[in-house]
């Protein structure tokens, strides 16, 4: 058994997982059982269940999440081992897929936001600023540019990573737009005119579904 953002699972029922084939998830059958492999090798660590998620999908193609999932290599190889020892992945994890140059800066940033409000419970924490930092680059919603299987996943990874920061999203706002108003805020750059979120004219660009 391990611990997940949203309670505790066991490998036989993950429990309030989407099995194979429900609607909305999209993965061929190698992408269920590289997925399979690495939750049977799972340390039982807070973010095994996501992380598992988002390699099984970088390594099918799905997201857009670059190399070694935007870590640095040596990175990636100390995120296996913490969270899934005995795993060696193929080439599929790195494919030569990089973050475009002009968005280093950005990426950093959003970095040093996220970590601002890190938990402090584990190293997974700091690996995970920098691969949804580099999520933040894909031009889906964010938990399908990370390759998660759906929107509930990435509330429970912020959650458990960066509470404090998750609990400043109040109204649910969509997460690549909140991280981003983040940002702005920080750098004094925000200035939304609207009287309220509730009048705003693109309201629904920032709130809602996403699907």
């Amino acid at each position: 058994m391990w611990l997940s953002g949203s309670g505790l699972v066991t490998r036989e029922t993950w429990r309030g997982f989407p099995e194979q084939g429900s609607s909305g998830v999209g993965w061929l059958p190698d992408t269920w059982s590289l997925f399979q492999r690495l939750i049977g090798c799972a340390a039982g660590r807070e973010n095994d269940l996501p992380l598992a998620c988002m390699i099984a999908s970088r390594c099918s193609g799905l997201g857009v999440l670059p190399d070694w999932l935007g870590l640095e290599s040596a990175a990636f190889g100390c995120l296996m081992r913490w969270h899934f020892p005995g795993v060696e992945l193929g080439g599929e994890v790195a494919t030569g897929a990089r973050l475009a140059p002009d968005r280093a800066e950005e990426v950093a940033d959003l970095v040093r936001i996220l970590l601002m409000d890190k938990a402090g419970n584990s190293p997974s924490e700091v690996w995970m600023a920098h691969i949804l930092a580099a999520g933040c680059c894909g031009d889906d919603h964010l938990w399908q540019d990370l390759g998660l299987l759906r929107r509930t996943d990435l509330t429970a990874l912020m959650q458990a990573n960066f509470p404090a920061l998750a609990a400043r999203n109040v109204k649910d706002m969509k997460w690549k737009r909140f991280l981003y108003k983040q940002l702005c805020v920080a750098e004094g750059l925000y200035s939304c005119r609207a009287p309220s979120c509730n009048q705003c004219i693109d309201y629904h660009a920032c709130f809602g579904p996403e699907s």
